[in-house]
């Protein structure tokens, strides 16, 4: 084990130094070492029960500290191919799963619609088709949560949604991902979310509960999530023992928690709602004043990019805020999914503590 790991101040470090016993004769180290997701497809979290979305984590992980600190070569996907669609521009999808699949050793093809046909001269199905004897994933980033579901229905190859209006799964593993390792575990923590019903908080709320973390929404009147992912959200809290609440009170939401989140208030292909929005999210604003009444270790995330009516500089680069290491943690995870989709993967370190 490299010198640096074993900083003391290395998050995954905290993270391990719990779990230097291997936990293979446990009953849960037992069902994560029975998950196998090859071959699935990944549109939305709400698929995936509470062991499937620990094995994601923990394979996550596993890479993250045999490549970074171990600076191990794994080429897992040597051979391989994705297809990488993208209708929406993006930093974080783009940079983590491109370099991501390169660095265990496959070809990423970066797509966009000015580069091939999609849904114009040709249709979604018949890329789907072709592409699956082209490639050997797709990962899409469009506009429209039912292009993700025709994607997969007509390919034979998995889809891994990278954002759709509906829900933004890749993003949350990430998420987790970073206060796993600050926290050393996840069970018990209360997250809220301050900001707006959108794709983001749709993930967590198919996420959450599974993982033992109470959630707490606050939105504006108007911008509350989907009726069918609160109903959800609903029973995946009472199946697992968790707390759901939903207000309009950001101060609230804030209240005992131990991580405030938000994201944009104004989402590409919402630019012309922007002036309404932004009086309507007036207050939403997350600042130090919003975490006095959180916890005394309250952290910050946002997936970003940022707008400072979002949260100021005083949280944002704050100690407090985990918004970098989660940007770097998109790829350990995107790198996870991959490669869980893609190959019988048994992770190799201690599995994470939840």
């Amino acid at each position: 084990m490299s010198n640096k790991l074993l900083a003391a101040n290395n998050p995954l470090f905290r993270c391990l130094k719990t779990l230097r016993v291997f936990r293979g004769i446990s009953t849960g180290a037992a069902c994560l070492n029975s998950v196998n997701l090859k071959g699935r497809s990944f549109l939305t979290l709400k698929d995936f029960n509470s062991h499937e979305i620990k094995s994601l984590l923990w394979a996550s992980a596993d890479l993250k500290h045999r490549i970074k600190y171990e600076k191990q070569y794994l080429p897992l996907l040597q051979g391989k191919s994705i297809a990488m669609i993208f209708e929406k521009r993006s930093t974080r999808t783009r940079m983590s799963t491109e370099t991501g699949f390169a660095l265990l050793g496959g070809h990423p093809c970066f797509l966009t619609p000015q580069d091939i046909h999609l849904g114009v001269n040709e249709s979604y199905k018949d890329t789907a088709r072709v592409l699956s004897g082209l490639c050997d994933i797709v990962l899409a980033r469009v506009y429209s949560h039912s292009t993700q579901e025709e994607l997969d229905k007509e390919a034979s190859i998995p889809i891994i949604n990278g954002l759709s209006d509906l829900y933004h799964p890749i993003q949350i593993l990430a998420d987790f991902l970073t206060l796993q390792e600050h926290y050393g575990s996840l069970s018990g923590l209360t997250v809220s979310w301050i900001g707006d019903g959108n794709n983001v908080l749709h993930s967590f709320m198919m996420t959450a509960a599974k993982l033992g973390v109470h959630l707490k929404i606050a939105t504006p009147k108007g911008y509350e999530p989907k009726d069918s992912v609160i109903q959800e959200a609903q029973r995946l809290s009472k199946q697992h023992g968790t707390q759901l609440l939903l207000t309009s009170d950001p101060m609230e939401a804030a209240r005992g928690s131990d991580v405030l989140v938000t994201d944009t208030w104004v989402s590409m292909g919402q630019e012309e709602e922007k002036k309404k929005r932004l009086k309507d999210f007036h207050g939403y604003q997350i600042t130090m004043k919003t975490g006095s009444v959180a916890n005394p270790d309250w952290t910050f995330l946002h997936c970003l990019p940022r707008k400072q009516e979002e949260v100021d500089d005083e949280v944002f680069y704050s100690n407090r805020s985990l918004v970098f290491p989660e940007a770097e943690n998109r790829k350990w995870t995107i790198m996870g999914l991959m490669v869980s989709l893609l190959t019988d993967f048994t992770p190799q370190i201690p599995m994470l503590k939840f």
